[in-house]
Order: C-alpha cells, then sequence, then structure tokens
C-alpha cells in the first residue's frame, strides 16, 4: 500500500515538478531577454540584432534586423544569431529541467527551423497583407491575416508532423516544450503590455478590472456543473470528477495536475485528464478565434475575453487570442476602415487568462483543504498554506513583474517612454518566435490516433458536452456583460 511517502516520487508529483521548474526558468528567461532589451535606455542596442520578418512579395525582402542600428547586418547573419541565442538560453534551460542536451539541441533545430518557415510563410503578402497595403504592393486580393497567420500555420505544420511523421515527432520530442515556451512569452508580454497601458491607462484599468470579475464569476460557474456532471450523469468517482471539472473549466493541464495532486489522484487520472485537454485546445483553438471573427468583430473586446475564459490551456487560449487580434482588426479595417492598435485583443485574452492561473493555486488549496478535511478524512494529512504557493504558476510573476517595471519607469521619466517602446518592440521579436513554437509544439503534442486508442471515449464525451454545451456559451454571456462597448484604442495617423 502507498503511504504519503512514496506519493512524494509518483509521476503525478514528477510531472508537477517538472512543471513548477518550468515556471521558474520561464520567470528566468522571460526577465533575461527583458532585461537586455532595457539596456536600450542606456544606449546600448543589445537586441537589434533579432531577426524580423515583414511581409513580402519577393523573399529577399521579407528579413531584417530589429534595430536601424545593426541595418547593415546581412540578414542570414541575423536568423543565425537569433537561432544561436535562443540555443544557448534553452539549452541552459535545458540542463535545469535534466533533459538530454544532445537530443534537445537537435529537437530545437527542427522546432525553430520549422517554425520559422511557417512565421516566412505566414508573412507572404497574399496571405498576411491588409487592403490599404495592396495598392503599395500591386497585388489585387489578399487573405488580409497580417503575418501573424504564421501562427496558423505553425499549429497545422505540427499537427502533420505529429499525426503524420512519428518518428520526426519522437526524435523532436526533447524540445516539444509548449509550456516553457508560452510561459516564457507570457513574462515577455507583460513588458509590451505595459507601454500599452502607459498608452492608455485608463483603459487598461478598465480591462484589468473588468477581468477580475469576469474570472470570479467562471469559476463559480464551470466548476461546479462538470463536477456535477460527471458525477450524476457519466457515474465519474470524485477522484475522475474533481481533475476533469478543473480540465475543462479551468485551466486545462495546469489545472488538472494541480487538482489531482491536491486530492491525491492515481496518476494516470491528471495524465488522461491532460491529455483530453490538449486535443480539445487545438480543436478550439482552430475553430473560435474564426467564430469571434465572424460573429464579435464589432465587440472585440467580447471576443478577446471569450478566447480566455473558453479556450484550455495557457499556450492555446493565447494563440487563439493572438490569432483573434489579427483576424478582428483585419476585418475591422476591411469592413469599416477603423484601424485598432495591435496587441489589445491578445493582451485581454492573456489577462483573462492570467488571472484563471493566478487562481489556480488557491483553487488547489481549497479542493486539497475539503478532501482531506471532509472527504477523505486521513488524520495525517494536513493541508498547509505553504501548499497555495507550491501550486502557484511562477511565471505569472514575471509578467506581472515586466509589467510594473515598464509602468513604473514611463510613468517615473516619460521622456523614456519612446526608448521604452523600442526596447518593448526588441524584446517582442522574441515573443513572437517563443509564440510560434508553442504553436508548433502544440500540434506535435495531439497525436489523435493514439490519444483514441487509450480510451478516451466517456471522457471525450464529458469534454463534448459541458465545453459546447454551455462552457463556451457562458463564458461569452459573460464576456459579453463585462466587456460590451469596449474597444480598443485606435491607430494613431
Amino acid at each position: 500500500m502507498a503511504t504519503a511517502k512514496n506519493l512524494d516520487v509518483s509521476p503525478t508529483n514528477a510531472i508537477a515538478e517538472t512543471r513548477r521548474s518550468e515556471d521558474w526558468l520561464a520567470v528566468w528567461i522571460g526577465l533575461f531577454v527583458f532585461a537586455l532589451s532595457l539596456t536600450l535606455l542606456a544606449g546600448k542596442d543589445t537586441l537589434g540584432w533579432a531577426i524580423t520578418t515583414s511581409v513580402w512579395t519577393i523573399p529577399a525582402n521579407a528579413f531584417a534586423p530589429a534595430s536601424k542600428y545593426y541595418a547593415t547586418l546581412p540578414w542570414l547573419l541575423s536568423l543565425a544569431a537569433t537561432y544561436l541565442f535562443l540555443l544557448v538560453v534553452l539549452l541552459a534551460a535545458a540542463k535545469g529541467l535534466r533533459a538530454s542536451l544532445k537530443r534537445f539541441a537537435l529537437g530545437f533545430t527542427a522546432v525553430f527551423i520549422l517554425s520559422y518557415a511557417c512565421w516566412f510563410a505566414g508573412s507572404w503578402a497574399y496571405i498576411a497583407v491588409t487592403p490599404d497595403k495592396r495598392p503599395a504592393l500591386k497585388i489585387p486580393w489578399s487573405l488580409s491575416l497580417t503575418n501573424e497567420a504564421g501562427f496558423i500555420i505553425a499549429l497545422i505544420a505540427g499537427l502533420f508532423v505529429g499525426n503524420f511523421l512519428p518518428g520526426v515527432a519522437k526524435t523532436i520530442k526533447e524540445a516539444i516544450r509548449p509550456e516553457l515556451y508560452i510561459k516564457t512569452a507570457i513574462v515577455i508580454l507583460g513588458g509590451f503590455l505595459g507601454i500599452a497601458a502607459l498608452e492608455q491607462r485608463h483603459l487598461a484599468a478598465t480591462v484589468i478590472l473588468r477581468g477580475v470579475c469576469a474570472i470570479i464569476e467562471a469559476y463559480l460557474i464551470y466548476w461546479p456543473i462538470v463536477y456535477f456532471v460527471s458525477r450524476r450523469y457519466f457515474g465519474f468517482s470524485r477522484e475522475w470528477a474533481a481533475p476533469l471539472a478543473s480540465g475543462i473549466s479551468i485551466c486545462g493541464v495546469s489545472a488538472a495536475i494541480a487538482t489531482g495532486s491536491a486530492i491525491r489522484a492515481r496518476p494516470v487520472v491528471p495524465i488522461m485528464v491532460s491529455s483530453l485537454v490538449v486535443v480539445f485546445a487545438v480543436i478550439e483553438l482552430m475553430v473560435l478565434p474564426f467564430a469571434a471573427q465572424h460573429y464579435l468583430s464589432g465587440q472585440p473586446m467580447v471576443a478577446a475575453a471569450w478566447m480566455g475564459l473558453a479556450v484550455k490551456t495557457d499556450g492555446a487560449a493565447v494563440a487563439s487570442g493572438a490569432i483573434a487580434d489579427s483576424l478582428i482588426r483585419a476585418k475591422a479595417f476591411a469592413a469599416t476602415g477603423i484601424a485598432y492598435q495591435p496587441g489589445w485583443i491578445l493582451g485581454v485574452s492573456t489577462t483573462v487568462k492570467v488571472f484563471i492561473d493566478i487562481f489556480i493555486g488557491v483553487w488547489a488549496f481549497i479542493l486539497a483543504w475539503i478532501w482531506s478535511a471532509k472527504i477523505e478524512r486521513r488524520s495525517e494529512d494536513k493541508v498547509r498554506l505553504i501548499e497555495i504557493w507550491q501550486r502557484f504558476p511562477k511565471f505569472i510573476l514575471g509578467y506581472v513583474a515586466t509589467f510594473l517595471i515598464v509602468l513604473a519607469l514611463g510613468i517615473a521619466a516619460p521622456s523614456l517612454v519612446p526608448r521604452i517602446k523600442a526596447a518593448m518592440g526588441q524584446a517582442n521579436v522574441f515573443r513572437s518566435i517563443f509564440f510560434l513554437m508553442t504553436f508548433f509544439a502544440i500540434g506535435v503534442m495531439s497525436n489523435f490516433r493514439r490519444l483514441w486508442q487509450e480510451g478516451f471515449a466517456k471522457l471525450a464525451a464529458v469534454y463534448v458536452l459541458c465545453l459546447f454545451g454551455y462552457i463556451i456559451w457562458i463564458g461569452l454571456l459573460i464576456s459579453w456583460l463585462f466587456f460590451h462597448g469596449v474597444f480598443p484604442p485606435l491607430m494613431k495617423g
């Protein structure tokens, strides 16, 4: 019989420990990139050599360094420097995760090349350019998706590798770490949103306040209903119903693992739920942003909050916000000539999702107390306050730190705002690359055939019923109530 000590080395706890390690690594990597970008405030252009990719009709014109200071640097050297910088940084992270450095290096090389190729393809003018730019480029039509269409292409490429090239997926497995990539991107994103908040302070405060209210509503509605449906109509035990409710209603993989640990479920439970969440997150990612573009282009912030409330897993939710951002802005401009500032729709999706993540630690603590004090009633189980900290998603600290640092710098020295904006633009180059690799990695992880063979039918039935039966609709209603009539700021000029 397993004892409490035995449980410390279970696969569930090993996974949770790895995720906590990835949390901290994402904080340090994100802060490292952020700190390097801020050297621009002292006149040191530390990251200006990073590669950027513009909308193109001639492939050779697509690439350029991020800063004019490095304008004479050949784009191929800029691309190589970006790859080598990320390789060195992430190899240090891989060492911290006790991964095989050789396999990680080989896998990361493939992930970087394939992901960036998708970014390049998505920047093709016929896919990316908005209607106002067509005359200058002398093209008669375009899909108007902006170059963020590269995210969608990266996801499709990852799905192809994961489902049709299993040998390749296995070879690069060591570098398929969507949680590490997306959490690092979110830490960097905090600074980008900080400069946006400086320029639109009233709107930023409104978004944060409404985001908190919406999340509280979602927690109080989603979780109890999923738990009740799982128990009453599908006959799941509490051990299965609780992680399933957290996975479907709160934050996917993170919540399922935290809940499984809190109630001390068998390792198979959160692992199965987590795999299911990843599959459905991909489906949501490929459907909901386009539905938002079609039906909610007139209420962009409603669409943004909906992505954060309805799409599970950090990567898929933020990625959905990024796609919705580009799609809705493109449609609004094409239909009405309104040009919203980029990043605000994505920022709302991220803010809503971040507040969900913040509550995971609290929710896990509450469940741990309920299970030990009311359900299992084991006298040796004591719920400690430190468990909140142990389950708290640490990358949120990095996100808040970069946001507040930029905000504080801008308020203390308004004359520095243009330089801060330029610095965040350089950091944003790396944020975009981490986003790309997240999309690709999510696709690779989603092997539909294998997951179905493992017997997911009953779990999938609960997921389909709850997610498409009411969660996305309640999420839409809550988003409408709190964000109806709120709009992103307009582009200047």
